[in-house]
């Protein structure tokens, strides 16, 4: 990885991700929203050397994929699902229904769950279960009534039995083995055999967070979540093989990840650039790591309130703070997705273990927004209920305000009534 001085990363850190995709997505979205499944079989077969008979996956597939799992591959998937369960559970219980009332007026608020939802899980170098347990399990928590799961199939046609268990284990209603812009497509605008949702949740590589993007108006999304975002902030306490571990944890991910590590000690950033050089050279996946780290990673040195500066400036899905005081660090980080805390919280075991929702916002959106959960699947579902007197209360501001605006029309159907 290339050492930099802290400033030099503040204008590396202005640089946001290029987008070179756009014009390819809006031709793939433009093939679905006219063709409809027709398009996704071509699609699949062009992009990915796939030839489908059926885009569902059928019940019989699914019970097929627990013969091709092993019991600590289902405990796994349990305790994940357990762990996460508790932690977006104990939010929801905080969303009770609000009442509001003002004289005459009464208002309501209630949280409402969505109708129908799609969640998309990545495939193609790797399988993720993982992600079918992280938008899966709050979509049902939250009561949505129809959880539909989108992932790429493999060259034979067939999905990952470990993705099709945590996805039936989680409670998703129907699979369907269509992946990458494609997909989203068919989510937003719906097809014969895949209906259109209210939401698209979910992390992806960089032509499925493209898609996300530009089908917005057609549906609504959590996030642009991906690729993905790593940032570790540390001081001369890390452990250098710690630190290099997590950076080569992340970047195997992909190429396009971002991993990067600010430091206040120049014989850190030595010593873990040293040990990465190490790993990079036995390690599975390596060419991908090696790739990340070189094509999007750095070292910045420089002094601890300017590290702060810089991580809040990135805005990374995920930072970790292995300092001398970590907790007091971590209070100073405002705009990550999410904040692990301590040299025994790497975020290779958030992504599954831990009990938070790894799919989290990239490209700056931790500035807005947290990780995925319950509150995603939800709506707030606003009520009110007036009477005359306090119709007649509010008369003489509405008067007011109305013929400030130049809207007359509005007055007059208020005062019609009183």
């Amino acid at each position: 990885m290339k050492i930099i001085s802290i400033t030099k990363a503040f204008s590396l850190a202005q640089k946001a991700r290029k987008n070179q995709n756009i014009q390819a997505v809006q031709a793939i979205i433009r093939q679905v929203e006219k063709s409809g499944d027709s398009a996704l079989f071509r699609f699949e077969k062009k992009l990915n050397g796939v030839n489908l008979k059926s885009l569902l996956v059928s019940k019989k597939e699914i019970t097929n994929a627990y013969k091709l799992v092993t019991k600590d591959q289902i405990d796994a998937i349990t305790e994940a699902k357990k762990r996460l369960t508790k932690t977006e559970s104990a939010l929801k219980r905080k969303l009770g229904k609000i009442t509001i009332k003002t004289d005459g007026t009464k208002i309501t608020k209630s949280f409402e769950p969505l109708d129908k939802v799609g969640c998309y899980v990545p495939g193609g170098l790797a399988r993720y279960p993982s992600s079918a347990i992280m938008s899966v399990v709050p979509a049902k928590l939250a009561g949505v009534k129809s959880i539909i799961v989108v992932t790429p199939p493999n060259k034979q046609g067939k999905i990952d039995p470990m993705v099709l268990v945590a996805a039936d284990i989680c409670g998703a209603n129907m699979i369907f083995k269509v992946g990458g812009a494609h997909a989203i497509a068919a989510l937003a605008f719906g097809t014969k055999s895949i209906s259109k949702v209210d939401k698209i949740v979910g992390p992806g590589g960089a032509f499925v967070t493209t898609a996300k993007h530009l089908v917005a108006n057609a549906a609504s999304i959590d996030m642009l979540a991906g690729p993905t975002e790593l940032v570790i902030l540390a001081d001369d306490s890390a452990d250098p093989k710690l630190v290099a571990l997590d950076l080569v944890s992340q970047a195997e991910h992909s190429s396009d990840t971002k991993c990067q590590l600010i430091t206040t000690s120049s014989i850190l950033a030595n010593k873990v650039n040293s040990e990465i050089a190490t790993l990079a050279s036995t390690i599975s996946r390596k060419e991908i790591i090696q790739s990340s780290l070189k094509e999007n990673g750095f070292i910045a040195i420089g002094k601890l309130s300017d590290a702060i500066l810089l991580a809040n400036k990135i805005a990374p899905e995920h930072i970790q703070i292995m300092t001398k005081n970590p907790r007091k660090v971590a209070q100073k980080i405002k705009t990550a997705g999410l904040v692990l805390i301590g040299k025994n919280t790497p975020s290779a075991a958030s992504d599954y273990l831990l009990g938070t929702n790894h799919i989290l916002p990239t490209n700056q959106f931790g500035r807005s927004r947290g990780s995925l959960s319950v509150l995603d699947f939800l709506k707030i579902q606003t009520r009110i209920e007036s009477s005359k007197p306090d119709l007649q209360k509010i008369n003489k501001h509405l008067k007011t305000l109305t013929q400030s605006e130049n809207l007359p029309n509005h007055y007059g159907a208020v005062r019609k009534r009183i």
